[in-house]
């Protein structure tokens, strides 16, 4: 057992100084056992976890599920606490002298006149704190563990921001027929889908013009495409409640027809 005195509401230092006894000898064997890889996925989980309650507006859930998330961001740094490269102070430190120097409208003299200067001077000093001085470098910079229609969507919108766009949304559909069409050629051909030019290549095409779409058009694609994804389930079901017997037994076309019958219903 370790030397701890239990209270009934608990600080930031209780808060931090449970996650050091948790890793010391004498703490929990799963959490000395832990290192960053190995709870990578978690920090994934507990993340999602948060935005779900954000997104159902659930004040108690959300409570939580931020507790959660700070739980990961302490555990990383105790780890790295322990290999004496940095603590909570220098991590709280690091995202403070962040916000003061990407904000000198609010710390300094810049003056703007709305949001959209202020996201012009957040980018701006963001590619000068971190040495970027292309556009190639500040795409390189969009992490690649983000999910790829965001990533794409994100790449896109820097590459907008140095003048290589389409005119409008309009103009980038011409693109994403374009990329239909070499995903049917793909198909039709019956090469190796992981080859040059195969299925693998041709979707990955269309899936970035469709997100650039969506950028464009001011909509963010994970929302859409989860959106949809809650529309197809509510569909299923229905068509589902429609059928008199087990779906394998119908035709294609008759599936398109419980399909649309389905979605007459839902409007």
């Amino acid at each position: 057992m370790v030397d701890f005195q239990s209270k009934s509401r608990y600080g930031w230092e209780d808060f931090l100084e449970i996650m050091r006894l948790l890793r010391e000898p004498g703490g929990c064997p799963w959490d000395v056992e832990q290192t960053h890889a190995s709870i990578r996925r978690n920090f994934l989980e507990e993340t999602y976890e948060a935005l779900d309650a954000i997104d159902r507006d659930d004040a108690a859930d959300m409570r939580e599920e931020l507790g959660d998330v700070l739980m990961q961001v302490a555990f990383h740094t105790q780890i790295e606490t322990e290999r004496g490269h940095f603590n909570m102070n220098d991590v709280i430190d690091g995202v403070a002298q962040k916000l003061v120097y990407r904000h000198p409208h609010v710390f300094g003299t810049v003056k703007v006149e709305n949001s959209r200067e202020v996201l012009v001077n957040w980018e701006a000093l963001k590619r000068k704190e971190k040495s970027q001085s292309t556009t190639a470098d500040a795409i390189e910079s969009v992490p690649h563990t983000l999910p790829a229609l965001w990533r794409a969507e994100k790449i896109s919108g820097k590459t907008a921001k140095a003048g290589f766009d389409w005119a409008s949304a309009l103009s980038a559909m011409k693109k994403l027929e374009e990329e239909v069409r070499e995903l049917r050629a793909a198909l039709e051909s019956g090469a190796a889908a992981d080859g040059p030019h195969g299925v693998r290549e041709e979707l990955g095409d269309l899936l970035f013009i469709t997100a650039k779409v969506a950028q464009m058009s001011g909509v963010d694609p994970e929302d859409a495409l989860h959106r949809a994804c809650d529309r197809f389930d509510g569909r299923f079901r229905r068509v589902e409640a429609m059928a008199d017997k087990p779906l394998s037994g119908y035709t294609e076309a008759e599936l398109v027809e419980l399909w649309k019958s389905a979605k007459k219903e839902e409007s």
